[in-house]
């Protein structure tokens, strides 16, 4: 079985996430639905949601139609982070994952067949904008950060959820979201760009600091939200040496927005196919959502991973160009984001 690396995950943020090791009820991600697909490492979410807008909403035509979120306080967030950290920390305290903190860690924990976790912030509400609590962070393992969800704070702006709409929505990162970008390249902590504006996205691009990362997007061609890339920016990805995480979640998938999963497995693959080869299949990696969207009913969840590499064989992939996308794209891009 090809081992998977997923790019993005909430499980940890669920509120049943204390059954994580030995299974859940509900959801998608759990240690033994990710044996049993072949889940070998993923990059775990701390995710502060917004108080009173738990659910999105969808208009008559089930499709994503959702106003930016209004921003949270950093106390809120600081307390919700560290809660969830303490989880994943538990959980390599009893040997059940293992958090990793380098390329070295990552290779080690995939040896030794124990589940690698990568600590990230999804948005960045628990970090002052002086950025005194990243140093604390970062010792504590945090090697990965988007700066937004999908909401405005100290350092950018998120994309509401809209569709048909583009990417463009406001204005890019704040003074504090440039040191931010210039201190996460300093330190090795990955910066994520999905949930980021345009203007940030291309501020982010322009700074040259490190590889660009959309760890869960999809194909703007193939379906125009808000939350998915342009053409014009996975050139930029590209161009970088970074990757985006093709994202499994039905309504950034679908032709026509909406958040339900009666779609095939191989609507994903159609998006891996045109990143592929819009970018180059080095360019192209894994990034579910799993535990913060609606997948494909087909797929339905980590122990379903075998299915869609079985989709990507038979689409043409080769078994090389299958193992980049599931594993060897990340480790690079990882690797040159930690200064490995």
């Amino acid at each position: 079985m090809i081992p998977v690396f997923d790019g993005h995950n909430d499980a940890i943020t669920r509120e049943d996430a204390a059954d994580f090791a030995t299974g859940r009820d509900g959801g998608h991600l759990d240690l033994p639905r990710a044996r049993a697909g072949g889940l070998a490492a993923g990059i775990f979410a701390l995710f502060t949601p917004t108080p009173g807008a738990e659910h999105l909403d969808f208009d008559g035509d089930g499709r994503m139609e959702v106003e930016l979120a209004a921003p949270i306080g950093r106390e809120m967030a600081a307390a919700a982070t560290t809660e969830a950290a303490g989880r994943l920390l538990g959980l390599e305290r009893d040997g059940h994952l293992r958090i990793v903190r380098s390329i070295a860690d990552l290779d080690a924990a995939r040896e030794d067949g124990v589940l690698a976790a990568v600590i990230h912030h999804e948005g960045a509400e628990a970090i002052d904008p002086a950025l005194q609590a990243l140093e604390l962070w970062h010792a504590a393992g945090l090697r990965s950060l988007g700066p937004v969800w999908s909401r405005p704070n100290a350092f950018a702006h998120g994309v509401p959820f809209a569709f048909p709409a583009s990417p463009d929505t406001g204005p890019g990162l704040t003074t504090a979201g440039r040191r931010l970008v210039r201190r996460c390249a300093e330190l090795g902590i990955a910066f994520d760009l999905s949930h980021l504006n345009a203007a940030g996205f291309w501020d982010v691009a322009r700074m040259d600091e490190a590889p660009l990362i959309a760890s869960h997007s999809g194909v703007h061609a193939l379906c125009a939200s808000t939350r998915n890339l342009t053409d014009e920016q996975l050139d930029a990805i590209a161009g970088s040496g970074g990757l985006v995480g093709i994202v499994f979640a039905a309504p950034f998938l679908r032709e026509d927005g909406a958040d339900d999963g009666d779609m095939p497995i191989a609507r994903i693959v159609e998006h891996i196919r045109y990143a592929a080869d819009r970018m180059g299949v080095d360019h192209v990696a894994l990034g579910s959502d799993f535990d913060g969207a609606t997948v494909p009913d087909e797929l339905g969840d980590a122990a379903g991973l075998p299915k869609l590499v079985d989709a990507l064989r038979a689409d043409g992939f080769s078994d090389d160009e299958v193992r980049a996308i599931a594993w060897d794209n990340w480790r690079r891009v990882l690797a040159r984001a930690w200064r490995a």
